[in-house]
Protein backbone atom coordinates (compact mmCIF):
# COMPACT_ATOMS: atom_id res chain seq x y z
CA UNK A 1 0.00 0.00 0.00
CA UNK A 2 1.49 3.54 -1.06
CA UNK A 3 -0.79 5.39 1.34
CA UNK A 4 0.65 6.90 4.90
CA UNK A 5 -1.07 8.25 7.93
CA UNK A 6 -1.26 11.97 7.28
CA UNK A 7 -1.33 12.04 3.75
CA UNK A 8 -4.22 13.86 1.63
CA UNK A 9 -6.51 11.85 0.16
CA UNK A 10 -9.50 12.11 -2.57
CA UNK A 11 -12.26 9.88 -2.87
CA UNK A 12 -12.92 8.21 -6.36
CA UNK A 13 -15.62 5.35 -5.95
CA UNK A 14 -18.82 5.38 -4.23
CA UNK A 15 -21.23 8.09 -2.75
CA UNK A 16 -18.22 9.76 -0.86
CA UNK A 17 -16.44 10.69 -4.49
CA UNK A 18 -15.08 13.61 -4.27
CA UNK A 19 -14.86 14.42 -1.28
CA UNK A 20 -10.71 14.95 0.12
CA UNK A 21 -9.14 14.92 3.63
CA UNK A 22 -6.57 13.58 5.54
CA UNK A 23 -6.13 9.67 6.21
CA UNK A 24 -6.52 9.54 9.93
CA UNK A 25 -5.74 5.70 10.30
CA UNK A 26 -4.57 2.47 8.24
CA UNK A 27 -5.95 -0.87 8.27
CA UNK A 28 -3.25 -2.76 6.13
CA UNK A 29 -4.35 -6.55 7.13
CA UNK A 30 -8.11 -5.50 4.76
CA UNK A 31 -6.33 -2.83 3.02
CA UNK A 32 -9.11 0.07 4.55
CA UNK A 33 -8.62 3.53 5.42
CA UNK A 34 -10.18 6.07 7.17
CA UNK A 35 -10.50 9.16 6.09
CA UNK A 36 -11.28 12.66 7.63
CA UNK A 37 -14.52 13.72 6.41
CA UNK A 38 -15.38 10.58 4.17
CA UNK A 39 -18.12 8.13 4.97
CA UNK A 40 -19.41 9.61 8.58
CA UNK A 41 -22.28 7.50 9.98
CA UNK A 42 -24.46 8.07 13.13
CA UNK A 43 -24.41 5.89 15.66
CA UNK A 44 -26.60 5.87 18.52
CA UNK A 45 -25.30 5.86 22.26
CA UNK A 46 -26.72 5.32 25.28
CA UNK A 47 -26.02 7.33 28.89
CA UNK A 48 -23.05 5.55 30.78
CA UNK A 49 -19.95 6.73 33.15
CA UNK A 50 -17.96 7.45 30.24
CA UNK A 51 -20.61 9.27 27.95
CA UNK A 52 -22.77 11.07 30.46
CA UNK A 53 -24.80 13.00 27.66
CA UNK A 54 -25.46 9.74 25.52
CA UNK A 55 -27.31 10.59 22.15
CA UNK A 56 -25.72 10.48 18.65
CA UNK A 57 -22.41 10.61 17.29
CA UNK A 58 -20.76 11.40 14.00
CA UNK A 59 -18.37 8.76 13.74
CA UNK A 60 -15.74 8.82 10.12
CA UNK A 61 -15.82 4.57 9.23
CA UNK A 62 -13.16 2.83 6.98
CA UNK A 63 -13.61 2.51 3.10
CA UNK A 64 -11.21 0.45 0.89
CA UNK A 65 -8.15 2.08 0.29
CA UNK A 66 -8.25 1.07 -3.64
CA UNK A 67 -10.92 3.34 -4.09
CA UNK A 68 -8.57 6.64 -2.77
CA UNK A 69 -5.84 8.33 -4.57
CA UNK A 70 -3.35 10.52 -3.35
CA UNK A 71 -2.81 14.31 -4.05
CA UNK A 72 -0.07 15.93 -5.35
CA UNK A 73 0.43 18.66 -2.95
CA UNK A 74 2.15 20.69 -6.04
CA UNK A 75 0.08 20.32 -8.95
CA UNK A 76 -3.20 19.81 -6.29
CA UNK A 77 -4.64 16.19 -8.56
CA UNK A 78 -5.49 12.81 -7.83
CA UNK A 79 -2.41 10.92 -8.78
CA UNK A 80 -0.37 7.86 -8.69
CA UNK A 81 2.85 7.61 -7.26
CA UNK A 82 6.49 5.73 -7.62
CA UNK A 83 8.91 5.39 -5.58
CA UNK A 84 12.43 6.74 -6.47
CA UNK A 85 15.83 5.54 -5.11
CA UNK A 86 18.36 8.09 -3.35
CA UNK A 87 21.92 7.76 -4.24
CA UNK A 88 22.38 8.57 -0.21
CA UNK A 89 20.04 5.58 0.37
CA UNK A 90 16.71 6.72 1.36
CA UNK A 91 13.78 6.81 -0.95
CA UNK A 92 11.70 9.43 -2.46
CA UNK A 93 7.87 9.26 -3.11
CA UNK A 94 6.94 11.14 -6.48
CA UNK A 95 4.08 12.31 -8.23
CA UNK A 96 3.23 10.55 -11.62
CA UNK A 97 1.57 13.61 -13.35
CA UNK A 98 3.62 16.36 -12.51
CA UNK A 99 7.08 14.87 -11.39
CA UNK A 100 7.29 16.21 -8.28
CA UNK A 101 8.58 14.93 -5.22
CA UNK A 102 5.51 14.55 -2.52
CA UNK A 103 7.36 13.07 0.42
CA UNK A 104 10.76 11.71 1.57
CA UNK A 105 10.91 8.01 2.84
CA UNK A 106 13.02 7.43 5.93
CA UNK A 107 14.99 4.03 5.69
CA UNK A 108 15.77 4.33 9.49
CA UNK A 109 12.25 4.14 10.65
CA UNK A 110 11.43 1.20 8.77
CA UNK A 111 14.71 -0.84 10.56
CA UNK A 112 13.23 -0.16 14.06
Amino acid sequence: MKLRKHDIVEVMIGAQAGKRGRILSIDKEKERVVVEGANIRKKHVRRSQRNPQGGILSKEMPIPASNVMLVCPSCQRATRTSIKLKSEGGKQRICKKCGAVVSEISTAAKTK
